[in-house]
C-alpha cells in the first residue's frame, strides 16, 4: 500500500513539474513573439504568433503584467516593458564595468579626493554598485552608498541614465514615478524634468546641485555598452562649498567624460559620449 502511494505522490510530482515546465515554455514563446514584433500586440495577434489557446494567453500575460515583464497600454495592447532591458543589461555588464572602472575611480579619487560613485539604472531607480570614498575632513551625509536605490531623477547619475533612455521608455518612466521633493531644489514637474533630459543629451553630463541631499553637489557622466546605449554612470560628489556649479561644469565634467569615455572604449563601445543621443 505504502508504495503505491509512493508511486502515486511521484506521479502527482512529475505531472506539476510538468505542467510548470509547459507554462514556462508559453510564457517564453509569448516573451519572444513581443520581442520580435515591432510594436504593441493585441490579445488576438499574441494568439495567433504563439499558436495557443486565447484563454491560456491570456493568463499567462496576467502574470507576465503582474511580474512587470510586460505592460498593457491605453489601447489594451500588450509590449515588454523595461524590467528585462535592465535585466540584460545589469547580468552582461555590471560586473565587467565594476572591474573595469575600478584604476579609473582611483585616478579620479587621487586627483581631486572627492567621493567617486559608479551607478546602475535598475527599474526606475539609479543603484550605486561602486564607490570609493573620500577622507576630506569636510565631509557631508549623501544618500550615496553601495548598494543604495532611490530616485534617479534627482541625483546626477540618475540623470544621466534618464538621458540614455530613448523617447518611449522616458515616457513610461514618467508613468510610473513619482516626483518627489527631497529639497528646495528637486526638480517635481515632468516638463521641466524633459528639459533637464534634453540639457543633459546637449552637455554630456548633468549636475546635481543639492536636489537629493542639501549641501552636496555632483556631476556624473555616462558609460556605454558595445551596442551604444548608456548603461553605467560615473560620478563625482561632495559638500557644495567645494563642488560649485562652476567648478563641477567648467573643471570636472571634462575630465570626468574622458574617464567615462576610456570606459565605454574597454566596454566595446567606439563612438563617443559627447551628446546622449
Amino acid at each position: 500500500m505504502r508504495d503505491k502511494d509512493q508511486v502515486t505522490e511521484k506521479h502527482t510530482e512529475n505531472t506539476e513539474d510538468s505542467k510548470s515546465v509547459q507554462s514556462v515554455d508559453r510564457a517564453l514563446l509569448i516573451l519572444e513573439a513581443l520581442t520580435e514584433a515591432s510594436r504593441p500586440l493585441h490579445l488576438a495577434e499574441l494568439v495567433q504568433m504563439v499558436k495557443l489557446k486565447p484563454s491560456t494567453v491570456h493568463r499567462l500575460l496576467g502574470t507576465l503584467i503582474k511580474h512587470d515583464f510586460v505592460e498593457q497600454d491605453e489601447r489594451s495592447c500588450y509590449k515588454l516593458s523595461m524590467k528585462l532591458y535592465y535585466m540584460g543589461n545589469s547580468a552582461t555588464y555590471a560586473v565587467d564595468v565594476k572591474e573595469l572602472a575600478r584604476p579609473y575611480m582611483h585616478e579620479l579619487l587621487d586627483r581631486y579626493n572627492e567621493t567617486v560613485n559608479l551607478a546602475i539604472l535598475d527599474r526606475g531607480d539609479v543603484v550605486y554598485i561602486d564607490q570609493l570614498e573620500s577622507n576630506n575632513i569636510v565631509i557631508v551625509r549623501m544618500f550615496a552608498r553601495v548598494g543604495n536605490r532611490g530616485p534617479a531623477y534627482c541625483t546626477g547619475s540618475g540623470k544621466v541614465l534618464l538621458a540614455g533612455l530613448d523617447q518611449d521608455e522616458f515616457s513610461r518612466y514618467l508613468k510610473n514615478v513619482s516626483l518627489r521633493g527631497f529639497t528646495a531644489d528637486t526638480i517635481t514637474d515632468p516638463i521641466s524634468l524633459a528639459r533637464e533630459m534634453d540639457k543633459v543629451r546637449e552637455n554630456g553630463y548633468a549636475l546635481d546641485l543639492g536636489e537629493r541631499d542639501e549641501g552636496v553637489g555632483c556631476v556624473a557622466a555616462p558609460i556605454r555598452n558595445r551596442e551604444g546605449r548608456v548603461f553605467a554612470a560615473l560620478s563625482v560628489s561632495g559638500p557644495s562649498m567645494r563642488m560649485t556649479a562652476p567648478f563641477l561644469g567648467n573643471q570636472l565634467a571634462p575630465v570626468l567624460r574622458n574617464y567615462a569615455d576610456l570606459i565605454s572604449a574597454k566596454l566595446g563601445y567606439s563612438g563617443n559620449n559627447t551628446e546622449l543621443t
